[in-house]
């Protein structure tokens, strides 16, 4: 666990987190920090008190103590979202004080009780204030469905700091480098692929709640964006405000200059047209990513469909019905709610077709309102008549890709 100072009285302690499945599904390739922080005056609060995933309580209050912070002087538990991960001490540190008070949304306040047990609980709405003294004057600011209903941001007026939970957050583990004009341009542009990674697998879903949440931390005089998981933006915190409401847009259809490969083949026949699009791709300049499906996890999965303007879907018909692995990842990319992407898809059958109908009623059931160049669909290997349909079919989609690209 690294403690670092935000700013006078202000604290941040952060600790990176690794091989666990983040809400027991996402694959966490890159690792994931976990942020608490810490507000002083004369009265002490903890904002997203985070312990227990490695089970030693002692280690949160030994990093409280070298900054100065006695565990029994805690006055305040702000609780800005629910998740384990932004309220798991409660119970830890219950143990040796039972006389602080939790601040929450009334949403949050019903799973404080139900988690945690339920004294020592105020509610706050938009606007309310805590008074910690010495200048520091703490609002909350609701900001529900990001991700759960509970949610809110709490701001600290004297340094314009925005505590802002899993908004603007990253997954990601963090080096030495903490704050945004710390970082190089790698580490940069690592956490925002993470921050995409995180956004599509995490918040996507509820991206119209999101687009709310960007509009009401506009209206505050922000100069430092501290959130519960990544980097703390204190040079350009509007670059992450920014970066947020672009992976909104990829929500609902737009993406990178990009095609994503999503595919998957049972004896080679579908596997061929795909190294023929490949090549395709590489003619004509494109960038590409290419997932193969069941082999590929989920996250990656999600986050890279996500970004990408454009979608090829390979896939032979199983069974009547789409190859179930592709079937499934399409289903779980419509649970996201990612929506209005443009894609082509190709693929193999045997004695019978049956794939584009299951296509077509994954699409209406999620109501994910794709917008699809004619399939090709061929029995058996693909001859040249259908290479060149897939061709045709690869160069309509880099051509309509312009419309939706979005960087």
């Amino acid at each position: 666990m690294k403690k670092l100072k935000i700013a006078d009285g202000i604290y941040m302690l952060t600790m990176n987190v690794e091989d666990i499945l983040f809400e027991g599904i996402w694959e966490l390739a890159n690792g994931v920090t976990l942020n608490s922080y810490i507000v002083r005056g004369e009265k002490t609060a903890i904002i997203d008190g985070v312990i227990g995933w490695d089970g030693i309580p002692e280690t949160l209050y030994q990093n409280l103590e070298e900054i100065g912070v006695d565990p029994q002087n805690i006055d305040y538990l702000i609780v800005n979202h629910m998740e384990p991960d932004h309220s798991g001490w409660i119970s830890n540190f219950r143990k040796i004080k039972d006389d602080f008070t939790v601040i929450c949304t009334d949403k949050a306040a019903k799973m404080v009780a139900s988690f945690y047990g339920g004294e020592n609980i105020r509610i706050v709405k938009e606007g309310d204030t805590l008074d910690l003294g010495k200048g520091k004057v703490l609002s909350f600011h609701p900001v529900p469905n990001v991700h759960w209903p509970d949610t809110m941001y709490t701001y600290e007026r004297d340094t314009k700091t925005l505590f802002s939970c899993d908004m603007f957050g990253s997954f990601g583990r963090m080096g030495d480098h903490c704050f945004d004009d710390e970082m190089t341009t790698e580490e940069v542009d690592f956490f925002e692929s993470e921050g995409i990674r995180y956004y599509s697998n995490v918040m996507t879903t509820f991206t119209p709640s999101l687009r709310k949440a960007i509009e009401k931390a506009k209206t505050l005089e922000i100069s430092t964006i501290a959130p519960g998981h990544g980097p703390v933006y204190r040079k350009n915190p509007q670059k992450i405000i920014d970066d947020y409401f672009r992976f909104s847009q990829y929500a609902e259809g737009a993406g990178k200059n990009e095609v994503t490969i999503l595919w998957g083949s049972m004896y080679g026949m579908t596997a061929k047209a795909v190294d023929y699009v490949e090549g395709i791709l590489q003619r004509e300049g494109v960038k590409y990513n290419k997932l193969e499906m069941p082999i590929d996890s989920d996250s990656e999965m999600v986050a890279t469909v996500f970004k990408s303007a454009g979608i090829i879907i390979a896939a032979p018909t199983y069974e009547y019905k789409l190859f179930p692995p592709v079937a499934a990842a399409l289903d779980e990319v419509g649970r996201k709610k990612i929506a209005g992407k443009l894609a082509f898809r190709f693929g193999s059958y045997g004695w019978s077709g049956g794939a584009e109908k299951e296509l077509n009623e994954i699409m209406e059931r999620n109501k994910m309102n794709w917008s699809f160049i004619q399939s090709v669909e061929f029995e058996g290997a693909p001859k040249e008549e259908d290479l060149r349909k897939i061709e045709a079919g690869v160069l309509e989609l880099i051509g309509k890709m312009k419309e939706k690209i979005v960087e």
